[in-house]
């Protein structure tokens, strides 16, 4: 049996007039894993890991990283994680490898050995030429990244990240894709995301758990969640202004505006047969383009079809 990088066994949290946040909670991500924890906002996600990270005292429930027991042996726990937040937090007025070498100071490690790896790291984390600048002056995308190599300082098992691409435009929230990709793969890290960026969850995460209203309604593997989805829906461009649409049985047209139209289609209808039936009422067809979200449409069929209410 495969270890697991995180246990976690009746999980509750129960804030003033017993108000549930999190309610048996049952979790277990395997070692190597990329994992996310979805739901919308209040769901539980942000209780949950500030628990594991040892931000939020829980009410009651076990949490185990690498077998380690977060109440018996805290500070080894620690050691094998690593957490960033959703917000900011950086001394604005700190230099940004001095950022570094303290948090390697907070877990012993002197700045003698450390100073290889933090080197590797803003090299890596494209920061390198940034290192002597204060946190003040760099941009939000340069400071997510400086949270990640603080993260990674100390070298850790298990990383956690919230929201890690928040408010950041395409270009670097790719980046960030792409550095976590490699270090799951090639560094065998455990990473496990929060995210509201439902592409993002797509394309990095194996296993997916989904929380409602402080409850793990799904908790499946990401090829199993997709595997549900029985449509695909594609925007059409025309040549010429759409007058009409045709009727095509089993297959769901709505016109956008004159040139464009959205299809929805059950997997595995042949393509070629419906754009013969265009051909016939002669729509000429310049540009077709997947507009599929994926997970983002098993995501709200199961918050839709999750009916939680708590008795107490």
């Amino acid at each position: 049996m495969k270890k697991l990088a995180l246990n976690i066994k009746k999980l509750t949290k129960i804030y003033k007039k017993k108000n549930y946040a999190l309610k048996n909670i049952n979790l277990e991500v395997r070692k190597g894993d990329f994992f996310a924890i979805l739901g919308q906002n209040g769901a539980g996600k942000s209780t949950t890991i500030g628990i594991i990270s040892s931000l939020i005292k829980k009410t009651c429930g076990k949490i185990k990283i690498f077998d380690t027991d977060i109440d018996k042996e805290n500070s080894k726990a620690k050691c094998n994680l690593g957490y960033v937040s959703q917000e900011y937090n950086l001394n604005q007025f700190e230099k940004v490898e001095n950022i570094l070498f303290t948090q390697a100071g907070l877990y012993g490690i002197s700045k003698k050995f450390s100073k290889v790896r933090i080197y590797k790291l803003l090299q890596d984390l494209s920061l390198f030429k940034q290192r002597e600048i204060i946190v003040k002056k760099l941009s939000g995308g340069m400071k997510r990244r400086l949270m990640i190599a603080r993260s990674l300082v100390h070298n850790p098992n298990l990383l956690i990240l919230d929201e890690p691409t928040a408010g950041l435009d395409i270009e670097l929230r790719k980046n960030i894709w792409d550095y976590m990709y490699n270090i799951n793969k090639k560094e065998k890290k455990t990473i496990i995301l929060t995210t509201h960026y439902l592409e993002e969850a797509e394309r990095l995460c194996r296993n997916v758990a989904i929380i409602k209203k402080g409850r793990i309604i799904k908790n499946t593997s990401m090829q199993s969640l997709l595997s549900k989805i029985d449509r695909n829906t594609f925007l059409l461009e025309t040549k010429h202004p759409l007058k009409k649409i045709p009727y095509i049985t089993g297959v769901k047209l709505q016109k956008k505006d004159s040139y464009n139209f959205i299809i929805s289609l059950k997997k595995g209808t042949k393509l070629n047969e419906i754009f013969n039936i265009f051909d016939k009422a002669n729509i000429e067809i310049v540009a077709m383009r997947n507009t599929s979200n994926r997970l983002e449409e098993r995501f709200l069929n199961i918050i839709e079809k999750a009916n939680i209410e708590y008795k107490i």
